[in-house]
């Protein structure tokens, strides 16, 4: 496990909000407004046929996408009217991670360089159905990394555990501060990752 960095600890941000509040378009803008640092991570955004939700799609920050949970699959688990492909997250969702993980086995992936930045959404119930993704997402908030992540705001025994961990910041995002946030979060980042001279 890699241990926080003894000059400043990382900024470990959940935002917290209702659904439909805009957390996705909050991360999706701070990632694109970020020029000093290139976080990995991914989002989640919903499929829809008509005006009707049918599933959820997952895309990774450097592009890769895949259909996480439909109305039309099967499950297990099911979260709601939608089958979730944990495959999705076993892979693709912990691929997206994996420059920021320790790996499995004898030959693990480096550690994680202070000032490395990932980015998630969410921490919700179709991608907490992944036992795997709920121990990187553990470990990622105990080593030397800066995360945001977002997370739904109704109680849920593993995201609830989170909010209350030493040195997690919960920022509740809301129409009135949805459209500044990403802004705000990108200067801050970006200073945290400024040289001192």
């Amino acid at each position: 496990m890699h241990a926080p960095s003894e000059d400043a600890m990382p900024t470990r941000i959940l935002l917290e909000g209702r659904p439909g509040v805009g957390k996705t378009t909050a991360v999706r803008r701070l990632a694109s407004l970020l020029h000093t640092r290139t976080p990995v991570g991914f989002t989640t955004e919903e499929i829809r046929e008509g005006t009707a939700r049918v599933g959820f799609a997952l895309e990774t920050l450097d592009g890769r996408r895949a259909v996480l949970a439909h109305v039309t699959f099967p499950g297990p688990p099911r979260v709601g009217r939608y089958g979730v492909d944990l495959r999705v997250m076993d892979e693709l969702a912990l691929s997206a991670l994996a420059p920021l993980s320790p790996g499995p086995g004898p030959d693990p992936t480096p550690a994680p360089a202070p000032g490395d930045l990932a980015l998630i959404d969410e921490l919700g119930g179709m991608e907490l159905s992944s036992s795997a993704f709920r121990e990187a997402v553990g470990e990622l908030l105990t080593a030397d990394i800066d995360v945001v992540a977002t997370v739904h705001a109704r109680h849920d025994p593993f995201t609830d555990a989170l909010k209350q961990r030493p040195g997690i910041e919960l920022v509740h995002v809301t129409a009135q501060n949805r459209d500044a946030l990403p802004g705000e979060l990108a200067a801050r980042l970006e200073t945290l990752e400024t040289p001192e001279t």
